[in-house]
């Protein structure tokens, strides 16, 4: 009769050694044997009329070897589910009498296996404190955001000359030397800008510029750090050719003429708002923005929460288990040194897995079909830069592609992940001790720049 027996070797880290008998495992090999034979193809014999013993001969000890490692299995995935052990990852092979199979001299055979025991943890969300930050949407922004619109719904028109920053410049890099002379074999590549995008003391040097005319710059001093990344990087430069030199040829000089603030412009921008005049559309702009931000300011409560819940929740780990899994358990076989090095990293993502799967429990977090299929249109919604209303009434189409994700394996896993995770920050949103704090729009800035995992 097999047995499966437990010893603890160490902090959550227990042997499980399997014990066979002869009797457990010879039945199953002569019926995998019979079952071998009946649909062997051997040169010079008729489909299932080999000779039982060629078969036994030929490949007896694989099927033998085969049938002793299936009852293994099963007396050891049985006797987890009969104990319901919490366990990391898949049990790892320990002493085994593997070597010692034979099927002429069947007997008693052991294998041990070396589990990680997933610790008991206990979460109390009521003991965070969190800070909600409410941003000050100032009529500065307003009023960008409102010019913003009116470039982005305006009107290319085509001036004689450079009048100012606004300017748009099709322009091709023209590669030369200091004193201006075309390099043979140099970089000669098409670009588009902005005047606004050079260097402000550079700016004043495109002024009454025309189409055919050329300027002479070096990149270093026409560009500021951000943009000039840019230019280097659409010029396959990297920044030790900062200095080169450029003679810049204009090609097209442009102006977008801003939209008017008008019924037409206000209908553009909001196809499904009957906006009248120019206070109300402001309005709008506002809630837009602060809706942005309160969206922002809510993943940045859920950020504080997250580091809140790894930094003060102490749980214990089967290490020394854990690093030889990661040396064998994985996709790709590591060294001890590579999973010494990988180890703080994995422990950290295994810590928050076990403290998000305690809360889901916890709170009854639950994710249905009609939730990714929700998810999923959102999704096609935000494809179509939130204008679904551009396909009509064509509903149909919008389930068909959320049925079509549906049958996506790797769409569900991951959305499934997402809605959880979401939902639950929204559980734990409403117990935690929340603080409500104004701020302006760059110290918000500065706190999501600083403070992310």
């Amino acid at each position: 009769m097999a047995s499966v027996t437990r010893e603890n070797i160490g902090l959550l880290n227990d042997k499980l050694t399997v014990q066979l008998s002869k009797e457990d495992y010879y039945n199953g090999f002569e019926q995998s044997l019979k079952k071998y034979a009946k649909n062997a193809n051997i040169p010079g014999f008729r489909k299932g009329m080999v000779p039982a013993g060629l078969v036994k001969k030929m490949y007896g000890q694989g099927v033998f070897n085969d049938e002793v490692l299936r009852k293994v299995e099963t007396e050891l995935n049985a006797y987890l589910n009969k104990e319901q052990l919490e366990i990391f990852a898949q049990p790892l092979p320990l002493d085994t009498d593997a070597g010692k199979l034979d099927m002429n001299n069947p007997a008693e055979y052991s294998f041990s296996f070396e589990v990680g025991l997933k610790p008991d943890i206990t979460v109390d969300a009521s003991a965070i404190k969190v800070t909600r930050y409410k941003i000050d949407v100032t009529d500065a922004m307003v009023q960008e955001e409102v010019e913003r619109l009116q470039v982005r719904n305006g009107k290319m028109t085509e001036p004689e000359s450079v009048t100012g920053d606004d300017n748009v410049l099709n322009v091709t890099f023209i590669e030369t030397d200091a004193d201006g002379n075309e390099l043979e074999g140099g970089i000669r590549k098409d670009n588009s800008l902005l005047v606004k995008y050079f260097a402000a003391p550079f700016r004043k040097t495109f002024t009454g510029k025309k189409k055919e005319d050329t300027v002479q710059l070096q990149l270093d001093t026409a560009f500021e750090d951000k943009e000039l990344d840019t230019i280097l990087g659409d010029l396959g430069l990297t920044k030790d050719d900062s200095a080169k030199y450029f003679k810049l040829l204009i090609t097209k000089v442009g102006l977008i003429e801003k939209a008017e603030l008008n019924e037409e412009f206000f209908l553009a921008v909001y196809p499904n708002k009957e906006i009248k005049t120019e206070a109300d559309f402001r309005a709008e702009v506002k809630a837009e923005i602060e809706m942005h931000f309160d969206q922002q300011a809510a993943n940045q409560v859920y950020d504080q929460v997250y580091h809140h819940l790894v930094d003060h929740t102490e749980i214990a780990f089967p290490e020394a288990f854990l690093k030889r899994w990661l040396q064998s358990g994985g996709e790709q076989p590591k060294t001890a040194e590579e999973a010494e090095k990988d180890y703080p990293v994995f422990a950290n993502q295994l810590k928050w897995t076990l403290i998000s799967s305690k809360l889901i429990a916890d709170n009854k977090i639950e994710v249905g079909p009609d939730d990714i299929r929700d998810f999923a249109k959102q999704q096609l919604f935000s494809y179509m830069g939130g204008q679904l209303n551009a396909l009509g009434d064509n509903q149909q189409w919008i389930d068909d592609y959320a049925n079509r994700m549906m049958q996506d394996r790797k769409f569900v896993e991951d959305s499934y992940h997402r809605i959880s995770t979401d939902k639950l920050f929204k559980a734990l949103e409403s117990q935690v001790s929340t603080t409500e704090e104004t701020i302006s729009a760059e110290e918000f800035a500065k706190k999501l720049h600083h403070h992310h995992h």
